[in-house]
């Protein structure tokens, strides 16, 4: 029985994609299997899955274009992507795109299955606390929402985590394994400490001079007082 939702699977590599889908169906995953990235994109709009595994090297259409195309469409759904290079090239692309976890093959499927709960995890969002508001920008941890001058800013769900994180250390810095903690679950994530200087990046480019994410060299980041 499925209880977990739809994810869809995006893997032109038919063994590799029957051993992610049995994988996540034990899980009670529904999964959908698609073999190209315009296929891909058509089974986004059509079957609105909780989750994406995505190959970044899917023929048609590859990971990268279509991640960029649902973000650019407002479509957060989450997105793992899966790619036969380990280049930090791939890995930053991809999560500057807004991308919520990397895996390299080859890769446990149980690997994989844990980075699918644990993304939406962090997009279902934590127990509900108080309201965060400094200056014009406003952050809700209970729907997760974050406006600036009363219009929603879209953050993915890890971009969320890390500004929700930052907002609860009440001004004090925190360094990248912290952050990692915060808003991934892990110190030691695979992406990276890097990884986080990438969505700080992202979040700065959304809320643009209202940022409140003030660098604190050689040691990490803090949310400026305004």
């Amino acid at each position: 029985m499925t209880t977990r939702g739809l994810v869809l699977v995006v893997e032109d590599e038919a063994p590799i994609a029957d051993l992610q889908r049995r994988y996540l169906a034990r899980e009670g995953f529904g999964v959908h299997v698609e073999p190209d990235g315009r296929r891909a994109l058509d089974a986004v709009r059509r079957l609105k899955p909780v989750a994406i595994v995505l190959d970044v090297h899917v023929p048609g259409l590859d990971g990268l274009e279509v991640c960029r195309t649902l973000r650019a469409e407002g479509d957060w759904t989450p997105v793992v992507f899966v790619t036969a290079r380990d280049e930090e090239v791939d890995r930053l692309t991809g999560l500057e795109l807004g991308a919520d976890d990397y895996l390299t093959k080859p890769f446990s499927p149980r690997e994989l299955v844990a980075r699918v709960k644990a993304v939406l995890r962090r997009a279902r969002g934590r127990a509900a606390v108080g309201v965060h508001e400094l200056g014009a920008l406003r952050l809700d941890p209970d729907s997760r929402r974050v406006t600036l001058r009363g219009e929603e800013v879209v953050l993915t769900a890890t971009e969320f985590n890390l500004l929700e994180a930052l907002f609860a250390a009440g001004g004090r810095v925190l360094d990248r394994a912290e952050l990692l903690a915060g808003a991934w679950g892990q110190a030691d994530y695979g992406g990276g400490t890097r990884t986080v200087d990438v969505h700080v990046a992202q979040v700065r480019a959304k809320l643009g001079a209202d940022c409140p994410i003030e660098t604190v060299r050689g040691v990490g980041y803090r949310i400026g007082r305004g």
